[in-house]
């Protein structure tokens, strides 16, 4: 034979070895890619489910008031300008029905600083009227305040701003 020859059946020889191996790759490629075995199943819950959230407090802030005095019904005349010893209440009118609701007052600075920090307890059936009092024995210092409520750690009504001088 010629070396053509025999070089041309080596090459189709070999040619014909890479495809039958290629082939059997492929076919090991792809039973490897087969479905994954279902997963095993989960056991049964032992836990029970979680709690809910509280209900939301269905007692609502219809009004904030500053002043200085209150009256035999616990209004309070509203001020927009009090004296450095004058002692401050903050009149929360609340509407709604509630048991062991938490009233927050807080009166903050011009400068975002507290001021004052109160609380209360609401138990109600329906219109009330909750005064908390803030005194400073060195005298407030001038300047711009807001008192603000919260029921329940969320913020409710208007706040209101006032002026110490």
């Amino acid at each position: 034979m010629s070396n053509a020859k025999t070089l041309s059946r080596t090459l189709i020889i070999g040619l014909a070895a890479s495809l039958a191996l290629a082939g059997c790759k492929k076919k090991e490629d792809t039973s490897e890619m087969a479905a994954p075995p279902p997963p095993a199943a989960e056991p049964a819950a032992t836990t029970p489910p979680p709690a809910t959230a509280p209900a939301a407090a269905a007692v609502t802030v219809s009004g904030i008031t500053v002043g200085n005095t209150a009256a035999a019904d616990k209004s309070v005349a509203p001020l927009a300008t009090l004296g450095s010893k004058d002692k401050i209440i903050v009149s929360v009118k609340t509407e709604g029905t509630a048991t062991g609701a938490n009233l927050g007052v807080k009166l903050t600075f011009q400068d975002g600083q507290v001021a004052g920090e109160q609380s209360a307890t609401l138990n109600t059936t329906g219109a009330e009227t909750t005064n908390v009092e803030f005194t400073n024995a060195n005298g407030w210092p001038a300047g711009t305040y807001t008192a603000q409520a919260s029921v329940d750690g969320q913020a409710a009504g208007m706040p209101q701003t006032f002026e110490v001088k």
